[in-house]
């Protein structure tokens, strides 16, 4: 009987062990895969959350872009033709005006070549004039007539060459500016490979800059923009004069070319500039740069709906120090969630501490 007993005992305590342990587990675990996201969702705790009412506002669209300053003018200082500097009027880092004298070539041979071809040139014509009175009676062909005559017209071009090189040996400036350091010394033997200087006009100075391609028809020629430079907090103006005719492919931007004047030398070729300018005003859905969450291929919004977040991918556009356009992605009315975003998931239980925009 004893065995008999004892085999009913653990029999009974299977039974129970099945009854109080097992089946509640497997219901457990069954309540949660069956709902998989309501109810594990329950079981996290309900966050507190601030609200950003998303609506249309008046924004001034004003793009923020850098640039760089570009000389008004330049070129790089060389000779036409070769020869020994007989005369050097240059300083660096000094004005010229344009068509002053730079440099100078010893021009000696190319003078008495001029001054052999001028005797000729006389000699030649005298000659034309003596055949053209035999030609009236009849006394030489046309022909010894048109050979004087041909001699006369070739000198003349001998010599204008020799006055358009002679023209050659006197470098000028071409336009106002500055010098930069000098590479020849006086007496030095230049060829058109040598650099003599380079002539920079810097008044006025030109900005280069770019901007996104969908903002290509709101710039316009003569508009102003403002920009500023490191090291001088002045805010500065220039005006529109230029707009690249096509978009770059590879950065999708717009180059844009503007104008300022810089009499009191501020400002230097090369020097990095911030520009901001300013579009026409327009109604767009603005939210705190706080309520972006940025991920691997753009950024996000937590949107609150009947008490949980949603994720929503949003294109976006202008940004100002507070707040950032919203082009894609939201509607006007939504509840946009910006605060405890480290805690949200898709899903979330949610509920409205604060309305920041009621």
């Amino acid at each position: 009987m004893k065995p008999l007993l004892s085999i009913l005992v653990v029999v009974l305590l299977l039974i129970l062990f099945k009854l109080f342990y097992l089946d509640n587990r497997k219901a457990s675990e069954v309540k949660a895969v069956n709902v998989s996201g309501t109810n594990v969702a329950s079981s996290q705790p309900t966050l507190e959350v601030d609200i950003h009412v998303a609506r249309k506002e008046g924004m001034a669209n004003i793009i923020y872009a850098s640039g760089t300053m570009v000389a008004n003018e330049e070129v790089e200082i060389r000779s036409e033709i070769n020869g020994r500097v007989v005369d050097l009027r240059i300083n660096e880092g000094s004005r010229v005006g344009k068509g002053q004298l730079i440099a100078r070539l010893d021009d000696r041979d190319l003078r008495a070549q001029l001054k052999r071809l001028e005797f000729e040139e006389e000699l030649a014509s005298q000659t034309e004039a003596r055949q053209k009175k035999l030609l009236d009676i009849d006394a030489i062909s046309k022909e010894e007539y048109d050979l004087a005559m041909n001699q006369v017209k070739t000198l003349s071009a001998d010599k204008e060459l020799i006055m358009v090189n002679l023209d050659k040996t006197r470098i000028i400036a071409p336009f106002h500016g500055k010098i930069g350091f000098k590479n020849i010394s006086l007496g030095a033997y230049v060829t058109p490979m040598d650099l003599i200087a380079n002539l920079v006009q810097t008044d006025p100075i030109r900005i280069d800059f770019t901007i996104p391609e969908r903002y290509a028809s709101k710039v316009q020629l003569n508009q102003d923009v403002s920009f500023t430079i490191d090291g001088r907090e002045e805010i500065s103006t220039a005006k529109v004069t230029a707009i690249d005719p096509k978009i770059d492919e590879e950065l999708r931007t717009l180059r844009v070319r503007a104008i300022t004047s810089n009499k009191n030398d501020h400002f230097l070729p090369g020097m990095f500039v911030r520009v901001t300018l300013p579009l026409d005003e327009e109604e767009s859905i603005l939210l705190p740069t706080e309520a972006i969450v940025p991920i691997l291929k753009g950024k996000k919004v937590f949107v609150m709906q009947n008490g949980r977040a949603v994720e929503k991918i949003v294109t976006t556009g202008l940004r100002t120090d507070r707040y950032l356009q919203i082009l894609e992605g939201v509607s006007p009315g939504d509840s946009i969630i910006t605060s405890a975003l480290i805690n949200i998931t898709q899903g979330s239980p949610v509920v409205v501490k604060n309305i920041i925009n009621p």
